[in-house]
């Protein structure tokens, strides 16, 4: 990897990290969705008023999180020797931000129609299989992407500053979002379940911010070794 590649990569990271942050835009835009109990995704319903910002930026992001991965797995072939890229564990960290981006971009065409936890008459639809089919497979992509970034900070939690901490948030979210998807769908207020989920994909916006900054901190993994210099005789005095 040349010095230019990490460099490359850690703007990629950084861009989709902040790309992927675009629901934040709630605040200050009248969705008329309550963050505390709605999904991240339901502001990129084709109902909702800005489903094309959304879901352009969950486009981009996808894209640019997985153009940086891509990045990580070229290896740069040169004359000399280079050091090793990583064992397993590694590359199994870079296919899965790979995937997370792919699925995090596919997900972005494949939107929910309204927003099953504010709109009864579309919880009502949902309930009964009479929405469309991307409504099931909104939920397969975000599984996809879910479990990807998971196994991504898992793998590359040594390469990313503040892995460690950043996975242990990231892991309470999610139980915290299954956690109140479970009491939504058999009758409860849903415990939170807008919190729960923004602080999921927030965690992953930030951590994807460090592994940027990592990469910009660390030596390059592909840098050439010293090349093999004869011993010669003056060398060998003591």
């Amino acid at each position: 990897m040349t010095t230019s590649r990490p460099f490359a990569t850690a703007v990629l990271l950084s861009l989709a990290a902040l790309i992927y942050s675009a629901w934040v835009m709630e605040v200050v835009l009248p969705t008329a969705l309550p963050p505390a109990h709605t999904y991240v995704s339901e502001l990129a319903a084709t109902d909702q008023p800005y489903t094309t910002l959304f879901r352009t930026a969950d486009l981009v992001a996808g894209v640019l999180a997985a153009a940086a991965a891509t990045l990580l797995s070229v290896r740069t072939r040169t004359r000399t020797r280079t050091r090793p890229r990583g064992g397993p564990v590694t590359r199994t960290g870079r296919v899965a931000l790979l995937l997370f981006g792919v699925a995090t971009a596919v997900d972005s065409r494949l939107p929910l129609s309204c927003t099953a936890t504010t709109d009864p008459e579309c919880a009502a639809r949902e309930a009964a299989g009479l929405v469309p089919w991307t409504h099931d497979a909104h939920t397969v992509s975000s599984t996809v992407a879910l479990c990807a970034i998971l196994v991504a900070m898992a793998t590359l939690t040594r390469t990313a500053r503040f892995g460690p901490a950043l996975l242990a948030f990231e892991l309470a979210a999610t139980v915290w979002t299954l956690a109140a998807i479970a009491a939504l769908e058999t009758g409860h207020d849903g415990w939170g379940l807008g919190i729960a989920q923004r602080l999921q994909v927030g965690v992953i916006a930030i951590w994807l911010g460090a592994l940027a900054v990592s990469l910009l901190r660390a030596p390059t993994p592909d840098a050439p070794l010293p090349a093999h210099r004869p011993l010669r005789e003056a060398d060998a005095r003591p």
